[in-house]
């Protein structure tokens, strides 16, 4: 059996998806009998561009396993920009397959093109797809795109949806709150769906957070780690939330994105210099920052489309045992209110921000349960299972 997995983002480039997808081809490769293969599509780490890049192969052979990275041409965060980086993909990956053959193709998207390419390969090879969904990528552009743009654009991402949905076998959603849109959009019993949620990595796991809570000091430590940018909505909530806390609180924002000069514009017209910048960093980086850290602080943006959304933040957030402050609602609210210790508050609304924050016991958490349910490895293991049923 050969499987094709294609990602537009793999390790060691930084974001959840990167990461989940490495524990996914592990497992996957170390479940397959040794005849067969799982070869990897994806490109050479560019998540930031402020960051310097680790150093990889273009192809990588581990036994059964093969990575080929294809490298992009510089491009920037925007919308034009990111489109050029997909069609360059695109045709790459269109070229690598060529002449190969599959048993099964599996794609993991966000942002609906990688979906596409999975689609194109499956039906040219006249093999199963097995679609894994990380957002609805047209629900988010409605919310974040002018009318004239909409208007042009939707049609197409409609039709492009459409048809990657006709080809997939089976389909994940990292959220359950995606289903209503699907559902309303592809009928109820034609496509069968998996909810295997982004989880809790090793990393997180291996670390005593109870022996290395740091003891509470003043200023109390608010850390905020991931992308900045329109989703996460940060400059709509940090400024208020921040001035409004006070030099008690001191906020660090560990991260880079579209809206992080944005961000720091604001917080300069507002007089905010209790917030600290720090570029993205490693995993092993980041637990040291978490094990500094009193609060650990969520925020998605006031859009419709993020009310379907689960943060794959919350997983590792969850695991150190820290007080959670979340500035989130939908699906998301509802899931978190299973996180002892959590406090949620209404997107972008400052008071309420600072009302949550005071709700917040500054200790450790035992949340045993939850890591238990949402381990990567646990989730992989099912996930796995049910991608193997669709190759057959």
């Amino acid at each position: 059996m050969r499987i094709l997995v294609i990602t537009f983002y793999f390790f060691p480039d930084l974001g959840a998806s990167s990461f989940r997808m490495r524990e996914f081809v592990k497992t996957l490769a170390a479940r397959l009998p040794a005849d067969s293969r799982v070869d990897v599509l994806t490109t050479m780490p560019h998540r930031y561009a402020s960051q310097q890049q680790p150093m990889v192969l273009p192809l990588e052979v581990d036994g059964n396993l093969t990575i080929e990275r294809v490298p992009l041409l510089p491009h920037g965060t925007g919308m034009v920009s990111q489109v050029y980086a997909f069609i360059q993909f695109y045709r790459a990956v269109l070229k690598r397959v060529r002449n190969r053959q599959y048993d099964l193709v599996f794609a993991t998207s966000s942002r609906l093109m990688t979906a596409f390419i999975g689609a194109k390969i499956a039906r040219r090879l006249n093999v199963p797809l097995y679609l894994d969904i990380r957002d609805i990528f047209i629900d988010t552009l409605k919310d974040v795109l002018s009318g004239l743009k909409v208007r042009v654009l939707l049609p197409i991402l409609s039709r492009i949806e459409r048809y990657v949905m006709q080809e997939a076998r089976r389909v994940n959603l990292v959220s359950a709150g995606f289903l209503p849109y699907f559902e309303a959009r592809y009928g109820r019993r034609n496509i069968p769906y998996d909810f295997f949620t982004n989880g809790i990595d090793t990393e997180f796991l291996s670390v005593d957070w109870v022996t290395n809570n740091r003891a509470l000091k003043r200023p109390i430590r608010v850390l905020y780690a991931g992308n900045v940018g329109d989703g996460q909505g940060l400059h709509k909530i940090l400024p208020g939330l921040a001035k409004a806390a006070g030099p008690l609180y001191h906020f660090v924002v560990v991260g880079d994105g579209a809206r992080r000069t944005q961000l720091m514009r604001e917080l300069k017209r507002c007089h905010v210099t209790h917030v600290t910048f720090m570029l993205p960093m490693t995993r092993s980086e980041l637990c040291q920052c978490y094990q500094e850290a009193d609060i650990l602080f969520l925020h998605l943006n006031d859009c419709p489309a993020f009310t379907k959304v689960l943060p794959s933040k919350i997983f590792e957030y969850a695991a150190t045992g820290k007080p959670i402050l979340a500035g989130v609602s939908g699906f998301a609210a509802s899931f978190l209110g299973q996180v002892e210790n959590c406090a949620i508050f209404d997107p972008c609304d400052s008071a309420m921000g600072l009302a949550a924050l005071h709700r917040l016991t500054l200790t450790y958490t035992e949340r045993t349960a939850f890591i238990q349910q949402f381990s990567r490895d646990a989730i992989m293991e099912k996930m796995i299972a049910s991608v193997m049923a669709v190759a057959g």
